[in-house]
């Protein structure tokens, strides 16, 4: 996700948390890259050997220092942080590939998470596999498995996209792309964007069941669920809730399992906002149902069949 928890949402470590890097400690941390996952708001969700190889790491990649020293500071742990993000990355990566080529620990992190996913991370992680350079996950939170664990959503299948497009007209072809995928779409999304996004989804994606997971492991979470056009009118009533937010999106259908009832109502949504010929050629693309089929049904619902 974009940032951590604020220092309030956090729950202290437990007593005798503090991760000093011993000697032993350090002589079992083998030298290479290691992709260190850090809690997406509850400190208490970070792992042993997370703090573990934080602890004995010679410096940790980060992308922003003073979110990662918060976090460090709770478990009492010192070592140097060197920030590595999308603005810095090809200046500061031939450092740290040298720091590996020279035998040193080096811990990735993200401001919260999983690093590599939806993050710049995966860069460093692909010039040292290049390299040659050991690197090993330190696996732990990560907002898209969260959300997913909790959405009720089918979860044998899913699509993870990153942040779908900030303009409307480029996130509707994304979504338009997205339409047929028979598989639980999981997106993040910024709060003061969420419902314009709702509303893009329920434009080109049809009257589905979604969830929107938010604050995640924080005093505040919320786990919202209905079709994508009553979410879209809830937080456009609402306004931007706050925090970070996951959207989790049911996959289409195989044509044949969709019920007439769906399809007309997919049509609805559709001829709401488009030509005949424009809502027929997006639902058919949804729905994976024959044209010929769709343009029926859109007849007859408009009173022309």
């Amino acid at each position: 996700m974009a940032r951590a928890a604020k220092p309030g949402d956090r729950i202290a470590p437990a007593p005798g948390a503090k991760r000093q890097a011993s000697s032993a400690t350090r002589s079992s941390c083998a030298p290479g890259l290691y992709v260190v996952s850090t809690p997406i708001g509850n400190a208490r969700d970070i792992t042993l050997r997370a703090l573990d190889v934080l602890a004995a790491a010679d410096v940790i990649a980060c992308e922003d220092t003073r979110v990662t020293r918060k976090l460090l500071t709770l478990y009492d742990i010192t070592t140097p942080t060197l920030a590595y993000h999308e603005h810095n990355a090809e200046r500061v990566r031939p450092r740290l590939l040298q720091r590996l080529h020279d035998g040193e620990v080096v811990a990735l992190v993200s401001d919260a998470g999983t690093p590599t996913i939806s993050d710049p991370g995966y860069r460093l992680v692909h010039a040292a596999r290049t390299a040659a350079l050991p690197v090993t996950a330190v696996p732990g939170a990560s907002a898209v498995l969260t959300a997913l664990s909790v959405a009720a959503l089918p979860t044998d299948r899913f699509m993870f996209v990153g942040f779908l497009p900030a303009r409307s007209a480029a996130r509707r072809r994304a979504l338009s792309a997205l339409a047929t995928v028979e598989a639980t779409l999981v997106c993040y999304e910024a709060a003061n964007r969420l419902a314009a996004t709702l509303q893009d989804m329920a434009e080109q994606l049809g009257p589905r069941d979604a969830v929107i997971a938010r604050e995640l492991t924080k005093l505040h979470e919320e786990i919202r669920d209905g079709t994508l056009t009553e979410l879209a009118q809830h937080y456009g009533d609402a306004g931007p809730p706050r925090g970070e937010v996951v959207i989790l999106v049911h996959g289409a259908s195989g044509g044949a399992d969709i019920p007439a009832m769906d399809l007309d109502a997919a049509l609805r949504v559709a001829l709401a906002e488009h030509s005949l010929k424009q809502a027929v050629a997006q639902v058919t693309a949804q729905s994976g149902r024959p044209r010929r089929e769709v343009y029926a049904r859109a007849l007859a619902l408009t009173g022309r069949g």
